[in-house]
């Protein structure tokens, strides 16, 4: 079994390759998961009132604030596992 950096950077390529676009909610969890993942805790300053889109990946990102990297990264493969089922 891959261990769990190579299972994250082959969800990534899995989510990139969907046949079908998720829905703006899950989208947003992959974007979050992703991020806590690789990056760790949100970090730069929150994007402008008029950037919706901008303002909707923080916020998701900053409520996993706290969350292990590992812990991120293991229920992002699960919740990509889910979409590719």
């Amino acid at each position: 079994m891959p261990d769990l950096k190579t299972q994250f950077e082959q969800a990534k390529d899995a989510v990139m390759a969907l046949a079908e676009r998720p829905d703006n909610d899950t989208l947003l969890r992959l974007y979050a998961l992703y991020k806590q993942g690789s990056e760790g805790d949100v970090n730069g300053a929150r994007p402008g009132f008029f950037d919706f889109v901008g303002n909707a990946k923080y916020e998701a990102w900053e409520k996993l604030k706290g969350t292990k990297q590992d812990d991120a990264m293991k229920k992002y493969v699960d919740l990509v596992k889910k979409l590719t089922a």
